[in-house]
């Protein structure tokens, strides 16, 4: 029996995201199997050749993107980078990268929500090795940077509010099937947003 991960990468991929994508929004107790085989393009009989069932469906998901966000995000970002703006810029580098080819990994966490499966409850207190990453990005930063008399504390909550709302945009549009977004060009407008917080926060000017 050939298994979902030893598929060629665009017919895995195309079922890991519906899957994903299902299991975030709906949690593992109401989503659907055929919802999922549907989005990714198979037949429900054909997926399940690749996975028993369900529960195993959701387990080669959890472990496939926990293993992905720890190889390409997590031991890869620099967190001695002590400059907000820097790491953060980091951060969106590599979200970037991943979100392009998996649009739905920055839901991830949502799939550690409690379900009323004993046996998915057990499994998943099993794995428990995903960390958010917000307070590793925002502990032990330089406050020199940031201008004389703000409260660094404020200030901290403000780029975090500011962050989560243009991530919600990048997501929005690489998420869309009617926008084709060029990495190029979102990489350039990441280091045209991050120049311009630092003029805002540090009083740094590009003119």
């Amino acid at each position: 029996m050939t298994t979902l991960l030893e598929l060629d990468a665009q017919r895995r991929d195309a079922i890991l995201n519906a899957a994903l994508k299902e299991f975030a929004v709906r949690g593992y107790d109401n989503a659907s199997t055929n919802v999922i085989a549907k989005e990714a393009g198979i037949s429900k009989a054909l997926m399940f050749h690749y996975v028993s069932s369900k529960q195993e469906l959701f387990l080669v998901v959890y472990d496939f993107f926990s293993d992905l966000m720890k190889q390409e995000y997590f031991e890869l970002m620099n967190y001695e980078e002590r400059d907000i703006f820097n790491k953060l810029h980091q951060s969106y580098v590599l979200q970037i990268a991943l979100i392009q080819k998996y649009p739905w990994i920055t839901e991830f966490s949502k799939l550690s929500r409690i379900t009323n499966s004993d046996e998915i409850n057990s499994e998943l207190e099993k794995r428990k090795t995903y960390s958010d990453c917000y307070p590793k990005l925002f502990d032990d930063i330089d406050t020199t940077k940031f201008r004389k008399g703000v409260d660094i504390e404020i200030c901290k909550q403000i780029i975090l509010w500011l962050n989560i709302g243009f991530t919600n945009q990048l997501l929005h549009e690489i998420r869309s099937d009617e926008t084709n977004v060029n990495s190029g060009v979102l990489l350039k407008r990441l280091d045209r947003y991050f120049e311009e917080l630092k003029k805002i926060f540090y009083g740094i000017s590009y003119e």
